[in-house]
C-alpha cells in the first residue's frame, strides 16, 4: 500500500473560498479572449461579487453547464490557419478551479523523472538523449 498522504477530491475543496480565490487570480492573470458570451476576464471580478455563490451553488447542485466554445483562427506562417477554441470566462475560472484541486494531489504520484508540463518545475526539462537520437 501507497504511504502517499491523499485527500479526498471533494466539491466542497473545490469550491472553497480560498480555492476559487486562487482560480480567479489564475483566470484574470492569464488574460485571454471573451468567449461567445462576450464577457472579458477583466468583469470576472465583478461577475463574481454581483452574483455572489452563483456559480459555485449551480456547481454544487449540479445545474452548472459549461456554454458553447467560441471558435476563432489563428493565421499560421505558412498561410493556413489553425483552429482554437475560446472557453467563457466563467467556463475557465471552473475548470481552473477544478484543475488547482486535482494538480495538488496528481502532483503527490509524479516521479522526479517525469517530464511536461507541471506546475512549479520550470520550463520543459528533456534528459539530453531525446535530442541526440542520432548518435545512437
Amino acid at each position: 500500500m501507497s504511504s502517499i498522504n491523499f485527500e479526498p477530491i471533494t466539491l466542497e475543496r473545490i469550491l472553497e473560498r480560498k480555492n476559487l480565490a486562487e482560480a480567479l487570480r489564475k483566470v484574470v492573470s492569464n488574460k485571454g479572449g471573451a468567449g461567445v458570451d462576450g464577457m472579458k476576464t477583466l468583469q470576472l471580478r465583478c461577475y463574481i461579487l454581483e452574483h455572489p455563490n452563483e456559480i459555485s451553488e449551480a456547481v454544487r447542485n449540479g445545474t452548472y453547464t459549461p456554454k458553447p466554445i467560441k471558435r476563432v483562427y489563428i493565421p499560421k506562417e505558412n498561410g493556413d490557419k489553425r483552429p482554437l477554441g475560446i472557453p467563457t470566462v466563467i467556463d475557465r475560472f471552473v475548470q481552473q478551479a477544478v484543475a488547482l484541486v486535482l494538480s495538488e494531489e496528481y502532483e503527490k504520484i509524479f516521479s522526479d523523472n517525469s517530464f511536461g508540463f507541471r506546475r512549479k518545475t520550470g520550463k520543459l526539462k528533456l534528459p539530453c538523449y531525446f535530442f541526440n537520437q542520432s548518435a545512437l
